[in-house]
């Protein structure tokens, strides 16, 4: 079964088309790694909440916008080798913590077993 990598990032609004350019060059690393597929969504009905939201988690600024993101992998063992190996990659380089369109302190991210894929 697949495995996916998930991420959730709070991006300025203003910075949307930066963030498109250093999304398809990691997109393109992480393809060239394993990755079978890179998807990036900008926020764009995502509601307040009062206990737990998209915004809260991330401490969504007013100037900010929700990005929801995964790669998917063939498996564990594909993530882990292609992740390390993305990392290595020279390409990555160019996109180091200055070059980053957002906060990354505000990144939430993990890996998820595929356990459902209809």
């Amino acid at each position: 079964m697949a495995y996916a990598d998930g991420y959730v990032i709070p991006v300025p609004t203003a910075n949307k088309a930066a963030y498109l350019e250093v999304a398809e060059l990691a997109a393109a690393v992480f393809k060239d790694h394993g990755a079978l597929s890179v998807v990036e969504n900008w926020g764009d009905d995502i509601p307040d909440g009062k206990v737990t939201s998209f915004p809260l988690s991330v401490k969504c600024e007013p100037d900010e916008t929700v990005v929801f993101s995964w790669i998917t992998w063939p498996s564990r063992a594909a993530r882990d080798a292609g992740l390390k190996s993305a990392m290595e990659d020279p390409r990555m380089a160019e996109m180091g913590p200055d070059a980053m369109p957002f906060d990354g302190k505000r990144m939430i991210f993990g890996g998820f077993e595929t356990i459902l894929d209809r």
